[in-house]
């Protein structure tokens, strides 16, 4: 993979999402899109789509460019790189599509490329289906390699066992070349998988601003996520077994977080909030 001439980066956090079986609802990638839009970051590479994919499970697309002429588009990863003021560093983002084989050569390559940019710090995004409530906050979990990171991020170490996908991959990976790494997974409601799903998106990158200590650009996505809402509401209306089912859910949900509920809770996570936008101003 070769990368345009990019000038030397300030302190670069790359953070990486993929299409497939890490992103329920394209919950994890739309962060990359998003945030990539509201930034204009410019794409510096891709990688070889011929090593990597199945063309027969992720086929090239079609399309007809402002010229009106037809092109062609082969299923790929991207790097793209951003220099937002806000933040006072860069940003490298890695967005692609899951690899159907040579996870390790995939894995080596990206990483290489972190290397070549200068990257400090790598934080992968993943979106899974589970039992929340889409009426309750998306619940995101998230694991860190480095004790400090664990320890100011409120984390804790992963203790999932079990199968993994190309972020879990990834994630090891960095550990092995002492590259410190974030995970954030946000949990999509299972009965609303289709995408998208902002309130989830919103989600992850909330958890983002709390990993940069920086407010980000949110565009619509809060009134798109309030509008997310009310459609489910509206459909589990038409539904009295759906309706029946999220009111199971948010019981179990209300009753699990209850301990979390606290004053002194709530009051904490209002601080985090205010010290983020403060020191965006």
């Amino acid at each position: 993979m070769e990368i345009e001439t990019v000038p030397d980066l300030n302190r670069p956090v790359v953070i990486a999402a993929f299409e497939g079986w890490n992103d329920a609802a394209e919950s994890a990638t739309a962060v990359i899109d998003h945030l990539m839009d509201q930034w204009d970051a410019r794409i510096v590479a891709a990688i070889d789509p011929e090593e990597y994919y199945d063309f027969q499970v992720n086929r090239p697309t079609v399309g007809i460019d402002g010229n009106g002429f037809r092109t062609l588009t082969w299923p790929s990863t991207h790097i793209a790189v951003a220099s937002p003021p806000e933040l006072g560093r860069d940003v490298v983002f890695i967005r692609g599509i899951e690899p159907n084989m040579r996870w390790r050569q995939f894995t080596a390559e990206l990483l290489a490329a972190i290397d070549d940019l200068g990257g400090e710090l790598l934080v992968t995004l993943g979106a899974l289906l589970s039992d929340s409530p889409h009426t309750r906050p998306i619940p995101v979990s998230g694991t860190a390699t480095e004790p400090e990171l664990l320890d100011r991020l409120d984390l804790e170490q992963s203790t999932y066992e079990g199968p993994t996908g190309i972020v879990g991959v990834l994630q090891d990976a960095a550990v092995r070349v002492d590259l410190a790494a974030v995970s954030y997974w946000a949990a999509v409601p299972h009965y609303v998988a289709q995408p998208p799903c902002p309130k989830a998106t919103l989600a992850l990158l909330g958890r983002l601003e709390d990993l940069l200590e920086a407010p980000l650009p949110l565009g619509d996505l809060p009134d798109e996520a309030r509008a997310w809402e009310r459609g489910v509401d509206e459909l589990a209306e038409e539904d009295e077994d759906v309706a029946e089912y999220v009111r199971s859910l948010e019981e179990s949900r209300d009753t699990a977080d209850l301990p979390e509920a606290s004053g002194e809770a709530i009051a904490r996570e209002f601080e985090r909030y205010l010290k983020r936008r403060d020191d965006g101003d």
